[in-house]
């Protein structure tokens, strides 16, 4: 199965140019390195309505599996997570643990992120942090669940 893939930047900076988004890019890359297709790329500022409508508008074009990175943490603009929760189907609680759990090898800090994992219409929703290393190793920590998450989001029928 082909998985079709939408990567969503989420920053205030950098949706105003202020900075060079390098969270997209390198989602990018890891995506295209596990033999995804990459459909579509947006930048957005922290703001949920905004994050929603691209998420929805992405489901929509066809990406089973939409990524996003920035807006994790705990800062007063970080509203990722809510946005996500507002129009999900479900949450998958078991991406944002392993996420952390991995994470916490590599920095203490990571415990502060509120990265997940959500069915949003026919999508599998990944909510990576921010930092482009932290979200490229939080990819690769739950890589091997992504196909069948996309399968179950997308109602493929599956063998288990």
């Amino acid at each position: 199965m082909q998985i079709v893939t939408g990567i969503i930047t989420i920053s205030d900076r950098a949706s105003a140019g202020e900075y060079k988004d390098l969270g997209g890019p390198v989602l990018k890359e890891a995506a295209q390195k596990a033999g995804w297709q990459v459909l579509a790329e947006a930048i957005v500022p922290d703001n949920a309505s905004q994050i929603q409508e691209v998420i929805r508008s992405f489901s929509q074009q066809g990406c089973g599996l939409i990524l996003t990175t920035g807006g994790t943490g705990v800062g007063p603009r970080d509203v990722t997570p809510e946005a996500i929760r507002a129009i999900m189907r479900v949450e998958l609680p078991g991406f944002g643990e392993v996420m952390r759990a991995e994470s916490m090898k590599i920095t203490p800090n990571s415990i502060l992120s509120r990265s997940l994992a959500a069915i949003v219409d026919l999508s599998l929703v990944i909510a990576l942090p921010g930092k482009p290393s932290g979200a490229v190793e939080c990819l690769g920590f739950v890589q091997d669940a992504i196909p069948h998450g996309v399968a179950l989001a997308q109602r493929v029928p599956t063998s288990c």
